[in-house]
């Protein structure tokens, strides 16, 4: 177990690091031999999600109800990117069903979309107990999930829901979630996917002035669709 940890911070770390970057390019740098993850050859959505019910790479395989995989269009544009599932997506085994993907759902409307038009998931696949933050451990044990279902699904846009979501995916550890918002960064090895990060929608719940804020990151994240032919 212990190994299979270690190589997996690896991989992690070496992921990570190809994402890195100053500005606006935050999350890219040119791919070199040494930077690349090693190639593994990529199941489809329903093969990786299969894999992952039976997942036992951290200790949160002992607390959990159900893998939380993620669900929608395989082919989506635009990816939602939440941090982990909540009580209730753990004994649904489905992302964003509580009262904070209700208010998910309505926002992905407000745009001219569906959730079943979009990819919705967490960072990590299964619960922290409590709903705390994930350790290092977790999420990068739970990262090469992620990093496989962006590579089949080929998103042109990933919007990340919340601080860690974020921190995650930009390679930012620590970084406030205000110092990462309002941005549009071009994201991945080869800075093709358009990356926004806004504010969770549990946050939205517990502080009605944040509903703003994510607004203007929805238009955002609309005005760039649109620029890229999409039709919202």
């Amino acid at each position: 177990m212990r190994r299979e940890l270690a190589m997996l911070t690896r991989d992690f770390r070496q992921y990570v690091q190809a994402l890195e970057g100053p500005g606006r390019d935050e999350g890219r740098r040119p791919e070199t031999a040494e930077s690349r993850p090693p190639a593994v050859p990529l199941k489809s959505l329903d093969e990786l999600c299969e894999e992952a019910q039976s997942c036992v790479r951290c200790g949160l395989c002992k607390t959990r109800r159900n893998v939380v995989f993620g669900e929608g269009n395989p082919n989506a544009d635009i990816m939602f990117i939440g941090e982990a599932p909540g009580r209730d997506e753990d004994l649904q085994g489905r992302p964003f069903v509580g009262r904070a993907g209700q208010l998910l759902t309505k926002i992905i409307e407000a745009i001219g979309l569906t959730r079943e038009e979009v990819f919705i998931g967490n960072v990590l696949k299964c619960r922290p107990p409590g709903n705390r933050d994930p350790e290092p451990e977790e999420s990068a044990a739970c990262m090469p999930y992620l990093e496989k279902q962006i590579a089949l699904i080929q998103p042109k846009i990933i919007c990340a829901l919340g601080r860690i979501s974020g921190q995650l995916l930009l390679a930012s550890r620590g970084r406030s979630l205000a110092s990462m918002r309002g941005n549009v960064y071009d994201w991945g090895p080869d800075g093709k996917v358009k990356l926004i990060v806004t504010y969770h929608p549990a946050a939205c719940l517990r502080n009605l002035q944040y509903k703003r804020p994510v607004w203007e990151d929805m238009k955002r994240l609309r005005d760039e669709y649109r620029a890229m032919g999409g039709a919202i």
